[in-house]
């Protein structure tokens, strides 16, 4: 299978073809595969000096280098993304949650009151908020409603559906020129 030094191709075997090689990170010597080095250096890692990696697209999608409209600049090599996110209360849109809570208001007994107790108002007790004398049963209420936090902060899974299959770097070939 004849190809072009530095080529990469999507290939469904289990093996990869003879000058051909697995995207798989592999350090290579730079003796023996110097047209392949002159191509790609140490753009995947390597010491430069006496070997190189190619490409490691093991879990990964290729992407173009440059910058597309709207889009952060993508160098050569560069390696991003991730599998998993865990989402902040920062990056959640403005919302509301509903609280409820239930109070117990005492009442007093008394013969003499004010009004008549309808549409869930208390009547009031005479005199209750006008004596000259302290009125030991008027009581401030106090109660406490819970909010309770909702979700775990676990990471959740952002992977798009896929098929899994090998890509292949041509390790020998057809050196390619320029234009």
């Amino acid at each position: 299978m004849e190809g072009t030094i530095g080529e990469i191709r999507v290939f469904a075997g289990n093996f990869a073809p003879q000058s051909w090689a697995f995207c798989a990170g592999t350090s290579l010597a730079i003796s023996g595969n110097e047209a392949l080095f002159t191509l790609i250096g140490t753009t995947y890692g390597g010491d430069g000096v006496q070997t190189f990696n190619l490409p490691d697209l093991r879990s990964r999608i290729p992407v173009g280098t440059g910058q597309g409209p709207g889009l952060p600049q993508v160098n050569l090599g560069q390696v991003g993304g991730t599998e998993t996110v865990t989402m902040s209360t920062g990056q959640m849109p403005t919302h509301n949650h509903i609280a409820s809570g239930t109070i117990t208001i005492p009442t007093l007994a008394g013969a003499d009151t004010l009004g008549s107790p309808t549409g869930s108002i208390l009547a009031g007790l005479a005199g209750a908020y006008s004596s000259a004398t302290s009125d030991t049963n008027l009581k401030v209420q106090t109660s406490a409603v819970t909010l309770n936090l909702t979700g775990s902060g676990t990471p959740f899974g952002i992977i798009q559906p896929y098929l899994s299959t090998n890509y292949i770097i041509c390790v020998q070939g057809i050196f390619p020129s320029r234009n």
